[in-house]
């Protein structure tokens, strides 16, 4: 699995370009896959639907595919879809140029590319602990290309000590999108961890989306070796809270298997709560590329027709 970074170098042109190479392998691999026959790469067409106008039938790509398919116009919108990343202090775990943010912004990218050469549309919102961006959802280029320039600048401007508060962020952009959205969360989820009544808080968020017919997606974005298998060198380590500064000594030993328990039960609990909303909560290693994210789009997309 392809893993392309492209953060050494920080301008919009380099994001588009990750967003096309990777957008284009995923559609390549589609054909070697049960994906097959998904209709991702036609630009310019949508399937035919019993009492559509036959006269838009493309003929010629019936005769290469035996399936029929509907010239599509530019104005036309299948799907709504709302971007919501978390761009609070944890996300810039691990501290070095390939990092939690990193992924969930070149991610997202590659859904906002894919979403565009579907004619769908697509906004974005930024959150930290409260909502710092919320653009409507379009499917214009221009639109594509201020969404990529604002993906482009948190990644420049690295947020220290700064908390998150998905729940809150939830509540508004609930209210703020278009009826019946695709919502695609990009968040680490561990604003929750040891807080009964956050966990509460963010599903009475995800709550306040379903009731309002919006569809929900999360992508929990880990750094799976060091987050979830704690896997650090056997010796003393200084740990620092990234959202508050806090520091903790200690020798890995020490903590490893308290820590991983936790973890895991942690997970479990959110992936059940997940299932009971009818939430879709999908694991994102940072190490694992983007098939992962496309995948997980691609069969959402498919389930809601």
């Amino acid at each position: 699995m392809q893993q392309i970074n492209y953060q050494n170098e920080g301008s919009l042109g380099n994001l588009e370009l990750l967003a096309r190479q990777v957008v284009e392998g995923f559609i390549t691999g589609l054909h070697k896959s049960p994906f097959h026959g998904f209709s991702v790469e036609f630009a310019e067409h949508r399937l035919y639907n019993t009492g559509d106008s036959v006269k838009n039938i493309d003929w010629k790509l019936f005769a290469k595919t035996d399936k029929l398919f509907s010239k599509r116009y530019e104005e036309e919108t299948n799907l709504r879809c709302q971007f919501v990343i978390d761009t609070s202090s944890s996300m810039y775990f691990p501290n070095n140029e390939y990092n939690k943010l990193t992924f969930s912004v070149q991610s997202a990218a590659a859904l906002i590319y894919l979403l565009k050469k579907q004619r769908d549309a697509f906004g974005l919102s930024l959150f930290t602990d409260q909502l710092s961006l919320n653009t409507p959802a379009k499917s214009t280029g221009t639109h594509q290309k201020y969404l990529f320039s604002q993906l482009e600048q948190i990644l420049q401007a690295p947020k220290m000590n700064v908390q998150t508060n998905l729940a809150l962020a939830l509540h508004q952009i609930a209210e703020l999108i278009h009826k019946r959205s695709l919502v695609i969360v990009f968040s680490d989820m561990l604003q929750t961890v040891h807080d009964e009544d956050k966990i509460s808080a963010l599903f009475s968020s995800l709550q306040h989306l379903k009731f309002n017919k919006h569809e929900v997606v999360i992508f929990n974005v880990t750094d799976k070796n060091k987050e979830v298998d704690f896997d650090f060198a056997n010796r003393p380590h200084q740990f620092i809270d990234m959202e508050t500064g806090a520091t903790l000594k200690t020798h890995t030993s020490k903590v490893a298997a308290a820590y991983i328990e936790q973890m895991s039960n942690y997970r479990q609990k959110l992936m059940l709560k997940c299932a009971q909303y009818k939430i879709d909560m999908i694991d994102a290693d940072i190490n694992a590329g983007f098939n992962q994210v496309l995948q997980a789009y691609l069969i959402k997309r498919q389930k809601m027709g």
